[in-house]
This record gives C-alpha cells, sequence and structure tokens, in this order.
C-alpha cells in the first residue's frame, strides 16, 4: 500500500504506471507479502498507465477531488481501447479506465473509531458508479447520485495493482510520528522481554533493519500470541514448515518473526504495539490492527479481503490479528 499525502499535491496531479512526463506520482504494483519491491518481479501490470487525477482546491479548505484516467503527452484524456465509454443526457462523453478506479471512504473519517465504507467506481469525469460485476466489465455500474468523487482522510484508492491511502494535512497533524514509533519501540525493548522457555532477553531491532532477522528478534505463535525466542523445534508436519506446537499452551499454528510496522500514516492511534497481523507478523497498536483487519480490500477481477497495510500479505486468523503476550524477565 502506497501513502500518498495530501501536502505533497501540488494542485493538479496525475497518477498512474507510465513514467512519462505528463504522470507525477509513479505506481508500481504492490506485492502481497514483500518486504521490499525487489523481490519479486511484475510480469504484467495491471495498472493504468494514466489511472488517475487528483485536483486539489488551492484555497482554504483545500478540498480533493479524483477523475479516472489522465491525459497523455498531447493532453488527451487516455483510455485503452477495451475501456467502457458513454455519452451523458448532457452531451458530454464519460468512461471508465480499463480495470476501473475505485475508492472507499472510511465511516467516521481515519481514527480509531472508523469503520469501512463501501467501495465505489469513479468515471473520467469524476461521477461515482456502484462497482462493475467484473474489474474490466463493458457494462458500468449504477451512478450514485447523492455521492461525491471528494477525498476525505483515511480514503482509499485502488487501481488494480496497488492501494493508496490518502491523508490530508489535519489528519497527518493527529497521527503518531516515526519518532514516536521509534520511541515506543526503545520502550517495548526497554522492558527487557524474555523467550518463556529460553529465557533470553528479546528485542525488536532497529527500523532501518527492518529486512533482516537478528537473534534477538521476538517470534509469536499467531494462534495463541505467545512471544518467544526463535528455536527450530515444535514441528507439527514434515508438509507445514511453518506450523508449531506453542510450548507455553499447545496451540499449534504458524510461527513467525515480529515486525515493528514503520509507517506511520497507516496508524489510527498512538498506542502501544500490541497485537500482530496474521500470517505476517507485522505489529501494531490494537485499534490499528483491528481496523485494517476489517477492511476489505479489492483482489482479482471481483474479490475483496483484508490485507496487512504494511506488506499487503492477505490476512487469515480468527480475526486477521492477534493480541501478543510477552514474558517479562524473571529477575
Amino acid at each position: 500500500m502506497f501513502q500518498i499525502p495530501c501536502y505533497q499535491m501540488t494542485g493538479y496531479d496525475m497518477v498512474g504506471r507510465s513514467t512519462e512526463s505528463p504522470i507525477d506520482f509513479v505506481v508500481t504494483d504492490t506485492i502481497s507479502g514483500s518486504q521490499n519491491n525487489d523481490e519479486t518481479q511484475i510480469t504484467q501490470s495491471t495498472i493504468s498507465r494514466f489511472a488517475c487525477r487528483i485536483v486539489c482546491d488551492r484555497n482554504p479548505p483545500y478540498t480533493a477531488r479524483i477523475f479516472a484516467a489522465g491525459f497523455d503527452s498531447s493532453k488527451n484524456i487516455f483510455l485503452g481501447e477495451k475501456a467502457a465509454k458513454w455519452k451523458n443526457p448532457d452531451g458530454h462523453m464519460d468512461g471508465l479506465t480499463t480495470n476501473g478506479v475505485l475508492v472507499m471512504h472510511p465511516k467516521g473519517g481515519f481514527t480509531e473509531e472508523s469503520k469501512p465504507g463501501v467501495w465505489r467506481e469513479i468515471s473520467v469525469c469524476g461521477d461515482v458508479y456502484t462497482l462493475r460485476e467484473t474489474r474490466s466489465a463493458q457494462q458500468r455500474g449504477k451512478l450514485v447520485e447523492n455521492e461525491t468523487n471528494v477525498l476525505q482522510d483515511g480514503s482509499l484508492v485502488d487501481l488494480c495493482g496497488a492501494t493508496l491511502l490518502w491523508r490530508t494535512a489535519d489528519g497527518l497533524f493527529h497521527t503518531p510520528t516515526q519518532k514516536h514509533i521509534e520511541a515506543l519501540r526503545q520502550e517495548i525493548n526497554a522492558a527487557r522481554p524474555q523467550c518463556p522457555v529460553g529465557l533470553n532477553t528479546l528485542a525488536f531491532p532497529s527500523i532501518n533493519r527492518k529486512d533482516v532477522v537478528e537473534e534477538k528478534q521476538p517470534w509469536a505463535y499467531l494462534s495463541c500470541g505467545h512471544v518467544h525466542g526463535y528455536h527450530n523445534w515444535g514441528h507439527r508436519s514434515d508438509t507445514e514448515a511453518n506450523e508449531r506446537e506453542c510450548p507455553m499452551c499447545r496451540t499449534v499454528g504458524p510461527y513467525v518473526p515480529l515486525w515493528l510496522g514503520c509507517e506511520a500514516g497507516f496508524y489510527v492511534d498512538a498506542g502501544p504495539p500490541t497485537h500482530a497481523f496474521t500470517p505476517c507478523g507485522h505489529v501494531c497498536s490494537e485499534k490499528s490492527a483491528k481496523y485494517w483487519s476489517q477492511i476489505p480490500l479489492p483482489h482479482g477481477t471481483h474479490a475483496f479481503h483484508a490485507a496487512c497495510p504494511f506488506c499487503a500479505a492477505q490476512l487469515s486468523g480468527e480475526h486477521n490479528c492477534v493480541k501478543l503476550i510477552f514474558q517479562g524477565p524473571v529477575d
């Protein structure tokens, strides 16, 4: 998932896969579960070259509106041959990108009390429609006349291959900072959590080493939440190498390293990192974990599922996240 802060907008910006000069924000396909963009190569992108336009008012309250498609180097709206197009009753042409630009506004804004909204599709002229039967279907959805294309704090924009999170300046002002997340990391490490079996001290690695599993890294059994150090025993199956039996409660489930979610813009509150997403092991606050665990993100041509905001891994388990159980030092 990508975050687009509104203060980076210059009044009129275009987003898409193309690297041509008209594109202001180049986006690439998100690889589910990847720690970085180099792990997997995309053979064929489903993101439109000229996916959408975002227009921001230059005067308060700096309202931002989203429109499907964008202008190419010839200053013409670019739509693929298979894209849906039609003429409105007022005589103006309108259309949809091949795989659509979907938008979801959370109910209650982007706060700890937010609830998922309804996914809609945005047209070239900025009208709001219900979703098509599939992403690339020729038949458009029904016009939703009482909704607009205005973006709000926490709005999600899906480009069929990448999902963007829109954050406003006011929303980011109330969001935890990178320094705050680092302070939470140091605080939990200062408590000296221990492996309940090996009794060795555990510590979350620094954010700039988030791709390397370290010796003191906390690991967790995601079915129960018990936090341990790494060990190479407890396997329950030769075929499921990641399935382990927790020595504390005998629960069988995934056993993974824990990673502190380091993108501050994805947090809905400033609470301590107490919950982990399953099955990836990214850790954040309880309310942030529960918020993202209930957000249905578009997947493929017509499916939806919740995903970790930090790595895009599809979530699983009873609640998509688990409360972590740390053991303090015995001394």
